[in-house]
């Protein structure tokens, strides 16, 4: 698909979506509660249905058909099923998590997991030699560290110590060790995006599950022989989808407000707002939501760690700024569903942006968008790259065209129409 914008101007009400990370973790717990969950206003996208696919072939019966409401019937903390073949699709999150609920079940049967064609590029070897070391077994079947990967047999627990460049291979752990026979004790000498590991801790606490966990999140203790309990939830609205609201009505907004968000969850993208105040933007928190308007920007430095998915938006908003704009501290941007780095650079010298590439980040030199002009962008199939282009599309005279724009259904499918409905001068078409 090609994602045809415009200049345009934004006023009104967005009401964010579910979020993605909440919703996966219901289906992960519901899935292997004792009992009947209901999900309420979950984000319907394709990474959250790779979620329901896959644990419906762990054995989870769930109810898709409203779209409100979800409800599934879990299995008890015990996968049974034998020779499962799963494909996760372009959803990292089901990966990762899925790898530890695999290492639950109750044969020697082999559980295969894999996904497209991104997804067999990304690392899981820390996650898999954890899951061997804790009494299950697992392999990549490339011997690659990537999916396809391999699970067999039943965690028992035990000790092992692993490296976390994504926090999904530790909230994986957290999920799963609860199931074990055994006690489990986690060393994590290294954590990125610790908030998303708290989130899990959060939905632990919530199902009364026995965890302890250091306050430098380096150490955790898992008691085993534990169980989930049937729950009745409401998702609360995504940071990193209104990101990209947030960044478009810094950069194009006459007045915008944004609906939904909480900021006493704990998602980390919930500090785009502090870079944007930072930057100059006018966001201010009303009772209606958060209302933003067009302000001049200047650039800043931003550690990035804590948030990487937020680097497309905010590399972009970064060109319009004043000044340089230091997007540090987040090599795991590298890799996600693209090398993002690698990946923004090139498009944004596309549109004439003066953009340094750093290991772990980029260096936009902002001038007020003065030096960017629009032409063909490519979007390189991932859904924060595409949604990322779509801002500089709307602050630029001219046209702009993203492809690959079909990428964005995969967290966001409704994000073209909630920004026309705000004013966005978008087209979308078959390339």
């Amino acid at each position: 698909m090609l994602l045809i914008v415009k200049k345009s101007e934004l006023s009104g009400i967005a009401a964010i979506p579910g979020s993605k990370s909440h919703t996966i973790r219901a289906v992960v717990i519901g899935s292997l509660a004792n009992g009947k969950s209901l999900i309420r206003s979950p984000l319907i996208s394709s990474d959250t249905l790779s979620a329901v696919s896959a644990y419906r072939q762990f054995g989870a019966e769930i109810d898709t058909s409203n779209p409100r409401l979800w409800t599934i019937d879990g299995l008890n903390g015990c996968i049974d099923r034998k020779n499962i073949r799963i494909d996760t699709g372009n959803s990292g999150t089901t990966m990762n998590l899925a790898i530890g609920t695999a290492a639950l079940s109750s044969s020697d049967s082999e559980i295969h997991l894999t996904g497209d064609s991104q997804i067999q590029y990304r690392p899981v070897g820390m996650l898999l030699k954890a899951i061997n070391e804790l009494g299950a077994n697992a392999r990549s079947i490339k011997e690659n560290e990537c999916p396809p990967v391999v699970i067999s047999g039943r965690l028992q627990g035990g000790s092992t110590s692993i490296e976390c460049q994504t926090s999904q291979y530790l909230s994986s752990l957290l999920l799963a060790c609860p199931l074990a026979s055994g006690d489990t004790e986690l060393h994590v000498p290294l954590l990125y995006e610790p908030d998303y590991a708290r989130m899990t801790l959060d939905w632990l606490r919530k199902q009364g599950i026995q965890c302890q966990a250091s306050k430098k999140m380096d150490h955790f203790r898992i008691a085993g022989g534990q169980s989930y309990q049937p729950f009745d939830r409401a998702i609360p609205a995504d940071f990193s989808s209104a990101t990209f609201f947030l960044c478009a009505a810094a950069l194009v907004g006459r007045d915008v407000t944004i609906q939904g968000l909480d900021f006493n969850d704990r998602q980390p993208d919930k500090a785009v707002v502090d870079y944007l105040k930072a930057m100059g933007a006018k966001i201010t928190e009303t009772a209606a939501g958060i209302r933003v308007r067009k302000s001049p920007l200047r650039g800043i430095d931003i550690d990035m760690n804590r948030t990487p998915d937020a680097l497309p938006a905010m590399a972009v908003t970064a060109a319009f700024a004043k000044g340089p704009t230091r997007l540090l501290n987040v090599p795991q941007a590298r890799k996600k569903e693209t090398d993002r780095i690698a990946c923004m650079a090139a498009e944004l010298k596309k549109l004439g942006a003066d953009v340094e590439e750093l290991t772990d980040g980029l260096v936009v030199h902002g001038h007020e968008g003065r030096d960017l002009r629009p032409t063909v962008v490519h979007g390189w199939h991932d859904h924060r790259i595409v949604m990322a282009l779509s801002l500089a599309g709307m602050a630029l005279d001219g046209t702009l065209d993203i492809e690959t724009a079909e990428a964005m259904d995969v967290t966001f499918p409704e994000y073209t129409n909630l920004m026309m409905q705000l004013g966005a001068d978008f087209f979308l078409t078959k390339s």
